[in-house]
């Protein structure tokens, strides 16, 4: 790695910053960031710069929990800019994940009531029945991406649960048209071009992107439309049509536009990560025989404790989101660093999670030290913290239980390949490079897996 610089703003000075160029720094980043993350905390320790191709200012990475939660229990600390050049394309101006302050709040509170409690449960059948449609369709003895089918997955529970649409010609050209954009945005080219534009339109690379999201914009709009027509809005129980008549504080509800933006935040957010999710957990539990057999046992058993500790030990190890920064309103205090109001701060999630004085033998998949005792609110955070924290991150888990018992009670898998799956980057998830080849050797008929319902 070549010499280090320092990095002064205002009067705090910054901890230390690799001597690349923001370009080569965006590549690695783009092409390789767990081990430009590792390679930045093996030289620097605990909290390092990054400058990225397209930002005035570098960021700050930092993995001390102390340091996290003073960042995300500050309220007044803002979003760094980035997140609006890279998501605001596509999921919109109105999104809650761009909104800031009393805005941001307001719609949290709205759209939070169908992720918990009775609401979530009744979705529990919705993704039961999605998996063992795809299980059904999947080749026996053929290798497989299985990151591939779990998207299939999570884009149907998005469609049916979320959407609302249901069997017929709009589900299927929804289904089509949303899987295209989600797929050219999913590449590092993708962002990397934006980055270096700052825009999405013109006759350049996006121009096909353009129309993409236009249609589905279109087709959207129409749902949203036929949707406040029907007669029976207040009695269904999609998440749509919950937004639909909920109100804010003033008596006021969504725009037709703003759940336009809010649809294509719930599917970004949901479909890529929870997908994602659940690839690198297969992956893990098929390099890993004696814990996917002390699950399968559990599971038998109908236990649901080591479920969720294989699922927080997969997110510990392979956290899907790696950045999940804001801008200080206020200085913030960061190991021998103060750095002033106006820095960009993020945790570096899988540099946190690896922490060796938190998690004995940090780089092993051992969901027994779930059992064994929780880690520090501030040291676990795939889902972010604060009041930003994923509001799908408790539906996310328990689709992840659901899709896990319906698999494994269903299928015998094997990896296609002994190769450890390698960290690539799509959309803003790391993800397996190789989309986790599998081999389906046997299979059950649907309805063997079908568990007692879930506790949320």
């Amino acid at each position: 790695m070549t010499p280090i610089r320092g990095i002064l703003i205002g009067m705090g000075a910054l901890p230390p910053e690799p001597g690349w160029s923001p370009l080569s720094q965006t590549l690695r980043w783009s092409f390789r960031p767990l081990a430009f993350m590792a390679e930045c905390r093996r030289r620097y320790g605990d909290a390092f710069s990054v400058r990225f191709l397209g930002f005035s200012r570098p960021m700050v990475l930092i993995s001390d929990p102390g340091a996290i939660r003073a960042l995300y229990t500050e309220s007044a600390n803002g979003l760094p800019p980035g997140r609006n050049l890279v998501l605001e394309p596509i999921v919109g101006p109105r999104s809650v994940l761009l909104l800031e302050g009393a805005e941001h709040l307001a719609r949290r509170r709205l759209m939070l009531p169908p992720f918990h409690g009775e609401r979530m449960r009744a979705y529990e059948a919705t993704v039961r029945t999605a998996v063992d449609r795809e299980v059904d369709s999947w080749p026996l003895g053929e290798p497989f991406p299985i990151h591939a089918r779990m998207q299939a997955v999570t884009l149907e529970v998005i469609l049916r649960a979320v959407f609302g649409v249901h069997e017929g010609p709009r589900l299927e050209r929804l289904r089509e048209r949303l899987a295209t954009v989600l797929e050219e945005t999913a590449s590092p080219r993708v962002q990397l071009v934006g980055l270096a534009t700052r825009r999405f339109s013109g006759r350049g690379p996006y121009a096909r992107f353009e129309r993409q999201l236009r249609e589905v914009d279109e087709m959207l709009l129409a749902e949203i439309a036929e949707h406040r027509a029907r007669p029976d809005l207040a009695e269904r129980d999609d998440i749509l049509a919950m937004l639909m008549t909920a109100r804010f504080e003033d008596g006021t509800g969504m725009d037709d536009r703003e759940l336009r933006d809010q649809l294509m935040t719930l599917l970004l957010a949901g479909h890529e990560t929870t997908a994602t999710g659940l690839a690198w957990t297969f992956d893990l539990l098929l390099s890993h025989p004696a814990v996917l057999a002390r699950l399968r046992d559990s599971l038998a058993a109908g236990e649901e404790e080591y479920l969720r500790a294989t699922i927080s030990e997969s997110l510990r190890l392979r956290p899907v989101i790696p950045l999940a920064g804001r801008r200080l309103a206020v200085p913030l205090r960061v190991g021998d660093y103060e750095l002033p109001a106006g820095t960009d701060v993020t945790p570096a999630i899988w540099l946190t999670h690896t922490r060796g004085d938190l998690y004995p033998e940090p780089f092993a998949f051992r969901p027994e030290r779930w059992l064994e005792g929780k880690p520090d609110s501030y040291a676990w955070i795939p889902f972010g913290g604060g009041v930003r924290r994923c509001l799908g991150a408790t539906f996310a888990e328990f689709e992840m239980r659901i899709v896990l018992r319906q698999v494994l009670g269903r299928c015998d898998l094997r990896k296609a390949s002994p190769a450890p799956e390698q960290t690539g980057r799509r959309n803003i998830t790391l993800s397996p490079k190789d989309g986790t080849p599998v081999v389906l050797e046997s299979r059950a008929p649907a309805g063997v897996a079908d568990p007692q319902p879930s506790p949320a």
